[in-house]
């Protein structure tokens, strides 16, 4: 009789360094553009030097958003939901804030990237995120359930502040153009941040089962019995990858304000662009929980980020904006106006049942095709 063969021991050493290999290249990075910044950024005008620099910037500010979010993964099996996602949401609009203010603050003044990142976010989420979850999940699953009550309650507060935030600023007569008074601005400050606050005294208290399913109550019951060790562990490891985003977004302002002000590229390009980076990590664990069949988690991450991004983000952006004298318009030309009632209202009718299927994904799908064709020719 043979006897079993013993699994080979891995040290921690090489175990951390095979999990965790990324925080050196984002850290080597850093280091990099420390010291030598300047002299590689003064050569932009490369158009092969510009599209190494601007891949490799991205793919470190990306990889660290990636890994942000797997730490947040493994903090969501440890606290449960909803705290689970709402961490996620929080640490990713951290890094949206920061992507955005370095882009901002840097070179000429672009007044509507705060407009253009918002709309690419909430594009991005609701049609192309909520569309490929719900192809993939309805592909593997037919339907899939979640929690209507919880899915209602995000779109009573996504809807209006979308709205006050991206179609207001066209009708307003104060101030011209789509920009709002300074008083205007406050009015959308208070409410969107006391919105966001009620919203998240309901997720976190006497509302907390709108948010979970029945399967995911169970599942996330086990966990709390583990000790803070991991949590620790993984709450570090967080905030270091996170830290290194900081100061790479702020490098990644330069090729983005080289491509919109020197190559002439849309002016949207630089929104799409930040977007991309802090939706890419939210869409990746979005298809993954609907693949799963944890469409709650799904709801969740992605109806979460367009709340998040709408409260937390553009009161923050305003704020950046007054104290540095940086103009900002928020209202959105007519076409993009259309698209956004559109994508609101069909948002409202997918989750209106407490089921999702494939065609519904289609049709999100289609929205954001739209969107793309847009930015080319509006």
């Amino acid at each position: 009789m043979k006897r079993p063969v013993k699994a080979k021991r891995v040290h921690p050493l090489q175990r951390f360094a095979r999990e965790e290999w990324f925080l050196g290249v984002s850290l080597a990075t850093v280091a990099i553009f420390a010291g030598l910044g300047e002299q590689i950024l003064e050569r932009l005008d490369h158009p092969l030097w510009l599209a190494l620099i601007f891949a490799w910037l991205f793919a470190a500010v990306a990889g660290s958003a990636l890994a942000v979010a797997r730490h947040a993964d493994h903090l969501a099996e440890l606290l449960g939901e909803p705290y689970g996602t709402l961490l996620l949401t929080l640490c990713v609009t951290f890094i949206e804030v920061v992507a955005i203010s370095a882009v901002m603050l840097h070179g000429d003044n672009n007044p509507t990237l705060v407009r253009d990142t918002l709309f690419a976010i909430v594009m991005i989420i609701l049609g192309g995120m909520v569309g490929v979850s719900l192809l993939a999940g309805g592909a593997r699953h037919r339907e899939q359930q979640y929690n209507l009550q919880g899915a209602n309650a995000y779109l009573s507060v996504i809807i209006p502040l979308a709205l006050f935030t991206l179609s207001l600023p066209n009708a307003t007569v104060t101030t011209p153009g789509p920009t709002l008074s300074l008083l205007q601005q406050a009015f959308l400050v208070v409410v969107s941040v006391g919105l966001y606050l009620a919203f998240l005294a309901i997720q976190t208290g006497r509302h907390r089962g709108y948010f979970t399913s029945g399967e995911e109550d169970g599942h996330a019951a086990a966990p709390a019995a583990r000790g803070g060790r991991e949590m620790w562990r993984h709450s570090l490891l967080l905030v270091a990858y996170i830290v290194p985003v900081v100061f790479l977004a702020e490098q990644l302002a330069s090729p983005i304000d080289y491509l919109i002000e020197t190559l002439h590229a849309p002016a949207a390009l630089g929104g799409v662009i930040i977007a991309m980076l802090v939706a890419t990590p939210e869409a990746i664990g979005a298809t993954r929980a609907a693949v799963a069949n944890r469409m709650q988690r799904s709801v969740n991450i992605f109806l979460g980020s367009v709340l998040s991004t709408i409260g937390l983000s553009v009161p923050v952006m305003l704020a950046i904006s007054y104290l540095t004298n940086h103009d900002v318009h928020l209202g959105l030309d007519s076409a993009n106006n259309l698209l956004l009632a559109v994508t609101l209202a069909v948002s409202v009718v997918t989750f209106a049942s407490g089921r999702t299927n494939i065609l519904q994904g289609a049709v999100h799908v289609v929205l954001f095709a739209a969107y793309v064709m847009l930015i080319f020719e509006a």
